[in-house]
């Protein structure tokens, strides 16, 4: 059973994170035709109350579903998922809108903001929903902005933020109900090195000063070395588990071949994005300031990209 609603501080945080406790999780999607795809294969692991831990894994491995069924998104096949003494897989659908409500911040890798709103009210939304004064969330909602470094951009609306002060908005917006439990779906993955790394402080912060329990799918290495430990996800199983110490010194246990391909194949679509926006601008279909401001932006995060390659020895 899900209690809710509880009480929300204006500043700060009053929940520390929960254990989460995941066996035997399988999951299949049907896809018509008799065809099925199993994403999770019985995938097993646990984390402690206030840890935070990297999932890593090549594409197609099952990080999303994970952290979908963890946070109550999706539901599994198969398997059991307590999180904080809840067992996850035995709720229904209106447990479970509180439970996401109440026990889950997800940050996506899209951002997930509300483009007609503002900062100040992208935050305000979960605390809507979960039945908080206006007075009491529009402060707590200023708190979380200055929090993530953004007590200047409570105005402005996301097609007015770069895609990193976007990602710092998606944060405050998952901490606004002081949730125990944080999920961050590739994070860093369209952000230039510089916003990537105020992202990573962000999100291992949660962890270390406030005790919230913290897992994040990446193929960023940067995030993995600053976490408690890194489980290597592959065909729907967890394959082993690593401390970044033992990362740092043996760079290969999480198969940095696997990585340096994806990151090649972003670098190949960021690159043809490019060729893409060229094409716009010479039909006259942008303005030569949208075309600056996206093709800056592109640029930035090639290079960001390619210095990410270089650092793993590719």
């Amino acid at each position: 059973m899900v209690k809710t609603p509880r009480e929300i501080p204006v500043e700060g945080f009053a929940t520390k994170g929960v254990d989460v406790e995941i066996k035997e999780l399988v999951k299949v999607y049907k896809m018509g035709r008799g065809i099925e795809v199993q994403a999770l294969r019985g995938l097993s692991m646990s984390v402690k109350a206030g840890e935070a831990v990297t999932i890593m894994g090549p594409s197609g491995s099952g990080k999303t579903t994970l952290l979908n069924i963890i946070g109550g998104v999706d539901v599994p096949t198969a398997g059991s998922v307590i999180v904080g003494g809840i067992r996850v897989h035995e709720l229904g659908e209106s447990e479970l809108e509180k439970y996401r409500l109440s026990m889950v911040g997800y940050v996506f890798q899209a951002f997930n903001l509300i483009p007609v709103l503002t900062s100040l009210e992208n935050v305000e939304l979960p605390m809507i929903a979960l039945g908080i004064p206006r007075e009491k969330r529009v402060k707590r909602a200023r708190w979380l902005l200055e929090l993530v470094g953004l007590g200047h951009r409570l105005h402005h609306k996301p097609t007015e933020l770069s895609g990193g002060e976007q990602q710092r908005v998606a944060i405050a917006v998952a901490l606004a109900n002081d949730p125990p439990l944080i999920l961050a779906d590739e994070p860093t993955a369209e952000l230039d090195t510089e916003n990537a790394m105020k992202i990573i402080d962000l999100l291992t912060k949660l962890s270390k000063e406030y005790g919230k329990t913290v897992i994040v799918s990446t193929h960023d290495p940067r995030i993995a070395l600053r976490t408690n430990r890194i489980l290597r996800i592959e065909d729907g199983v967890i394959k082993s588990e690593h401390t970044p110490i033992e990362l740092e010194r043996e760079p290969h246990l999480v198969k940095l071949t696997d990585l340096a391909e994806i990151i090649k194949t972003r670098i190949a679509k960021l690159e043809q994005q490019m060729d893409e926006l060229v094409a716009k601008f010479a039909r006259k279909e942008i303005s030569r300031d949208e075309f600056d401001k996206e093709y800056n932006r592109l640029k930035i995060l090639i290079e960001g990209y390619k210095e990410l390659l270089a650092s793993i020895g590719h």
